[in-house]
C-alpha cells in the first residue's frame, strides 16, 4: 500500500497536471457514479490527507479516491497511449486539454461535497506532511494506549496519518525498540512523531524511498549503484539477510489484530526483546 510520501506525491502530480482548468472530459465506472458528469467544472485542487486523495472541483464538491493496495492513477498527455491497465481495470477517467488522468483499480472512489471531506477524514490523526501536523497532537494520541505494540501505534492513522508498513518497520528499527514494544514504555517517545516527520518530509520527493545514509548518495559506493540500491532501507525487505548495523540477520514476523496482520522486519540485536509477541 502506497504510503503518505508516495501519495503526496501523486497528489503534487495531480494537481499540477488538472488544476486551473475546466474537465473536457469525464468517465466514472463505478456503478454509484455511472451518471456523474463533471464536465466543464474547473479542478480547483488536488491534495493529500495521509494515504487519502481529495480532488476539489468548482461547485463545492470532491473526488475521493484511497488507492490501498493496488490502485492507481496514471497522467498522460492528450495522444500519449494509456498504459496503466487493461481498460476494464480503469475506474475514473479526468480530462482537461492538456493532461488525462486515468485512475486504475481503485477500490474508494466516492464524491462528496468539499465541506464534508471530514466525513472521509475527520478521523484521522495530525497528518505527517500536512498544513495541520502537531506532533504534541500525534504524541499523546500514541500515548493513549500505553500497552499497545509500538509497531500498531505507529500504523494506526488516528494517531498520525501517512505511515505504513515500510515507515514502521524503519521507525522501530531508528527508534532502537522492538516493534511489540508496549509504548508506554518506549525511551524519549517524543522522538518517534518527530523521525517519522522528518523521514517522510526527506522522501517526499524522492521516486525512491531512502532511510539509511548510504542510500541518499549521489556517487557510487563500494559496489557502485546496484549495492547503493540494496542498502536503501535499514530492515524493510531484508529478511534473512544481514542487518546494515551489526550484522546480525534480519527477521521477520506478522503484527497486528486478526485482519489487520501486516509484516514486520526487525533486527533482534539493534531492536533489542521483546521481539515476538
Amino acid at each position: 500500500m502506497p504510503e503518505g510520501d508516495t501519495v503526496w506525491r501523486l497528489a503534487h502530480r495531480l494537481h499540477q497536471a488538472l488544476a486551473g482548468a475546466p474537465l473536457i472530459r469525464c468517465d466514472f465506472r463505478v456503478p454509484r457514479l455511472a451518471t456523474v458528469d463533471l464536465t466543464d467544472r474547473e479542478v480547483r485542487a488536488v491534495v493529500s490527507r495521509g494515504k487519502h486523495l481529495l480532488t476539489r472541483f468548482e461547485g463545492d464538491l470532491t473526488l475521493h479516491s484511497h488507492l490501498r493496495m493496488d490502485g492507481a492513477w496514471k497522467i498522460y498527455a492528450p495522444a500519449e497511449r494509456w498504459r496503466g491497465g487493461p481498460a476494464h481495470q480503469i475506474r475514473a477517467v479526468l480530462g482537461t486539454a492538456a493532461h488525462t488522468a486515468v485512475g486504475y483499480r481503485l477500490p474508494v472512489l466516492e464524491l462528496l461535497r468539499t465541506a464534508d471531506e471530514p466525513r472521509v477524514t475527520g478521523h484521522l490523526g495530525p497528518d505527517l506532511l500536512g498544513p495541520d501536523w502537531d506532533a504534541a497532537e500525534a504524541l499523546g494520541r500514541l500515548l493513549a494506549t500505553p500497552d499497545r505494540p509500538l509497531g500498531e501505534a505507529l500504523l494506526d492513522q488516528r494517531n498520525l496519518a501517512g505511515i505504513g508498513n515500510v515507515y514502521k518497520s524503519e521507525l522501530c528499527f531508528l527508534l532502537g525498540a522492538s516493534p511489540w514494544l508496549p509504548i508506554g514504555r518506549l525511551t524519549a517517545p517524543e522522538r518517534a512523531p518527530a523521525l517519522a516527520k522528518k523521514l517522510l518530509e526527506a522522501n517526499k520527493d524522492r521516486p525512491t524511498r531512502v532511510t539509511t545514509p548510504w542510500g541518499a548518495r549521489s556517487r557510487p559506493f563500494d559496489g557502485g549503484a546496484a549495492a547503493r540500491s540494496d542498502r536503501r532501507l535499514w530492515v524493510y525487505g531484508r529478511a534473512g539477510r544481514p542487518c546494515l548495523r551489526c550484522g546480525t540477520v534480519v527477521r521477520t514476523a506478522e503484527q497486528g489484530p486478526g485482519t489487520e496482520e501486516r509484516v514486520t522486519y526487525w533486527c533482534p540485536t539493534c531492536q533489542p526483546p521483546p521481539s515476538v509477541p
